[in-house]
């Protein structure tokens, strides 16, 4: 299920002049980016939070290089001393076994971090460097989600790994694992292919084992930058094997700001218990959501009938069982992450990928991405897993398609299918979209579900 970095594909170890030419334009790159004149800073801007409202910023910005987005995943694989050819893997993982001694008995042995030790500026110059725009470019002419998933998924992890830094150790013995996307709150319909992009972000709060991080994309337009996205994740230590839980770094916060968004952070975990509490899978539903069952099952009874099988469809509805699309990934070892399981923010972009295709289908126009929200990993996806992902329709409301990706792994040597992650998306239709109804209980739970998320999110934008 971890997350952070996928190898180079076959022939971009090869090129290793082309990569050194590569690193030094990306360094001066970034170095010009740095002295230009600061544009105007965004410092009060919705924060992924939970709550709605904004939420005062403070400026981490200054002494910060940016790091081009290129320069990410191949920090994460020196950090961690992963190897680039799949046939090394097993004899990489076997020398990080020696790390364990390096690991802290408790969280008091090591050094308290403030949240600017952590902040990280990377840069995607789109604009400026547009040889590397078709990788995110799609059919429609703007910048595929995708790909910007992968990228926050990468920067979290190395946010994580900045905040946990040993200066006294070249390799780190943590193995830091995204556990689950908070949220992905979208300002921003369309996300431009020719305009520069920015990423920031810091470590906000921390648990004795768990780091929630902040991440927020901008893009440079009219010679501004302008807020895109806000993001919340949750990344956890484990031990070198990435087997056992590891101590980290406490959090102390330096200003009321900082109080006050680490305060956030604990408001968050309380949230998540709750909702988690509440689900539909260990409680019933509510009186009103019962309430909302019935008249459905209502108002779907044929007339003409005096039974409880025979239903009819409502105008301008579908039902469920019509608005859901499936797919299959065979997991190579190219999109393996610096752990040799397969990287978290590929499976993000497949699940992205479906949960839109279903909402363009039952919709029939383009849709948008509004929200990202409660994505739980919960268990590893090896390299060869057959990969089983499957998009329903949960829930809509005049333009709003409300989608959930289950994912699952199939073992054929045991006939065994494994929940690895569910994906929760909200959508924006170009024009108003038909209502899904639920026939079984199983799907009146799961539309249920889809309102319960729709609702949360809509309370937040």
């Amino acid at each position: 299920m971890v997350l952070e970095d996928r190898v180079p594909e076959a022939g971009v170890a090869a090129g290793a002049g082309r990569a050194a030419v590569a690193e030094r334009g990306s360094t001066m790159l970034a170095a010009r980016l740095y002295t230009m004149k600061k544009l105007s800073s965004v410092l009060a801007r919705t924060l992924t939070s939970g709550t709605s409202g904004s939420m005062s910023l403070p400026d981490m910005s200054e002494g910060h290089l940016p790091i081009h987005v290129n320069n990410v995943r191949s920090r994460l694989r020196d950090i961690v001393g992963a190897s680039t050819n799949w046939r090394d893997h097993v004899q990489a993982m076997q020398e990080r076994k020696a790390l364990h001694t390096l690991l802290a008995k408790r969280q008091e042995d090591l050094p308290p971090r403030r949240m600017k030790d952590s902040y990280l500026e990377v840069v995607l110059p789109l604009g400026s460097q547009p040889e590397i725009r078709e990788k995110y470019l799609n059919v429609h002419n703007s910048v595929r989600f995708g790909r910007i998933l992968e990228d926050l998924d990468s920067l979290g992890v190395l946010i994580c790994y900045t905040h946990t830094k040993q200066e006294a150790q070249p390799r780190s013995p943590l193995s830091i694992v995204t556990a689950l996307v908070d949220k992905i709150n979208l300002c921003k319909k369309i996300i431009y292919p020719d305009g520069d992009i920015k990423f920031t972000g810091n470590v906000s709060w921390v648990g004795r084992t768990s780091m929630e991080v902040k991440m927020h994309m901008l893009q440079l337009h009219d010679g501004d930058y302008s807020p895109v996205l806000d993001a919340t994740f949750v990344m956890v230590a484990r031990d070198p094997e990435n087997k056992r839980p590891a101590f980290v770094n406490q959090l102390i916060p330096e200003s009321p700001e900082e109080e006050e968004i680490f305060k956030q952070g604990e408001l968050n975990k309380t949230r998540r218990i709750d909702f988690s509490t509440a689900s539909l899978l260990k409680m019933a539903p509510t009186a009103e959501e019962r309430n909302i069952v019935h008249d459905i099952f209502l108002n779907t009874l044929d007339t003409r009938t005096v039974s409880f099988r025979s239903r009819v469809l409502p105008p301008n509805s579908m039902w469920m069982e019509d608005a859901k699309l499936k797919s299959l990934q065979i997991c190579h070892p190219q999109e393996r992450n610096i752990f040799n399981r397969i990287f978290g923010g590929f499976l993000m972009r497949k699940a992205f990928e479906l949960g839109w295709a279903t909402a363009c289908s039952c919709g029939g126009s383009r849709p948008f991405i509004v929200s990202v929200d409660d994505i739980m990993f919960q268990r590893p996806v090896e390299v060869g897993s057959l990969l089983l992902l499957s998009a329903q329709v949960c829930y809509t409301e005049k333009n709003y398609i409300q989608v959930r990706v289950h994912s699952e792994v199939y073992d054929a040597d045991t006939r065994e299918h494994h929940t690895t992650n569910i994906f929760h998306f909200t959508f924006i239709s170009e024009k108003e979209v038909p209502r899904v109804v639920p026939k079984t209980y199983g799907e009146s739970m799961l539309y249920l579900d889809g309102k319960r998320h729709f609702a949360a999110t809509m309370k937040e934008i």
